[in-house]
């Protein structure tokens, strides 16, 4: 595995660990420069003592021997069916936050591609605010370093380069459920009329850590709780509020011009739909 294809949230928990350094990083003729907080990660915009607290917010994770840890243990075996199926590719590929594959994670779901050449202002947005969700997990997941699915059930996880890391990162709560939930909420802000698919986007892309066998959907689910508090943490920053008028321009300008994804959203759609019936949690496919 090479340096920038390294998950952005093991990489987030080196920043806890050692603090935040700064580099430069190309950028639009337009915006400012932000600062790298680890190579090809931008800096929050919350300092540290913004970012919502994971410990206080959170309960505890299931308790050893509980029903709710019992459930965790279902689902994770039930989402074994789907190791080497389509949805387990777009789980890997949605395990992928290093820019600019992740730029288009929800390009389908909001009917445009988003690059920085295209769309500069929400390609910045889509990058600082990984940041921001990001971290306001770590609190709990180093208070609790609970063990990963994998660990416990000794199945295959769909991005095996990563198991060395995924051991040494706590799995309570899902850093990348939390992405991708704020992710989804701003999404939708941005374009409500395509809030529903959106939305049903960014709860796949946290399901998809389930299909991973890398998260427990507790942990999932708490990390929607992460990302939607940092969303809000976020409405208070006025460099955000600011950055989420010149995205709308963006998005409003390029939607409807007939120029769209660049992905093939078919096989996203027929990957999204596929879920074993006796799947507990319900089919992911976005709303047409």
């Amino acid at each position: 595995m090479t340096k920038n294809r390294m998950s952005v949230v093991l990489l987030l928990s080196t920043l806890i660990l050692a603090g935040a350094g700064c580099t430069s990083q190309p950028h639009s003729p337009d915006l400012a420069p932000v600062p790298e907080i680890r190579p090809g990660i931008l800096a929050g915009y919350l300092p540290p003592e913004k970012l919502p607290d994971s410990l206080a917010l959170l309960p505890p994770p299931p308790a050893k021997g509980s029903p709710a840890e019992a459930l965790d243990r279902e689902i994770a075996t039930r989402s074994l069916k789907l190791q080497g199926s389509p949805r387990w590719a777009l789980a890997a590929s949605d395990a992928d936050l290093m820019f600019p594959h992740a730029a288009n994670i929800f390009s389908c779901a909001l009917g445009l591609t988003v690059s920085q050449t295209r769309t500069p202002h929400l390609y910045r947005l889509l990058r600082r605010t990984l940041a921001d969700a990001g971290l306001s997990t770590y609190r709990a997941k180093k208070h609790y370093s609970r063990k990963r699915p994998f660990m416990v059930n000794g199945g295959p996880v769909c991005t095996p380069h990563e198991a060395n890391h995924l051991r040494r990162d706590g799995s309570y709560p899902s850093g990348h459920a939390a992405i991708g939930w704020a992710w989804a909420l701003i999404l939708a802000e941005l374009a409500p009329e395509r809030a529903d698919r959106i939305l049903a986007r960014g709860w796949a892309f946290g399901q998809s850590r389930v299909v991973c066998n890398v998260h427990w959907q507790s942990d999932v689910l708490m990390g929607r709780t992460m990302g939607a508090a940092t969303v809000a943490r976020l409405h208070a920053n006025p460099a955000f509020r600011q950055a989420m008028e010149a995205a709308r321009k963006e998005v409003t300008t390029l939607s409807g011009n007939g120029d769209g994804p660049a992905v093939d959203c078919a096989s996203e759609e027929r990957a999204l739909g596929e879920v074993p019936a006796d799947m507990p949690w319900p089919a992911s496919q976005p709303l047409r």
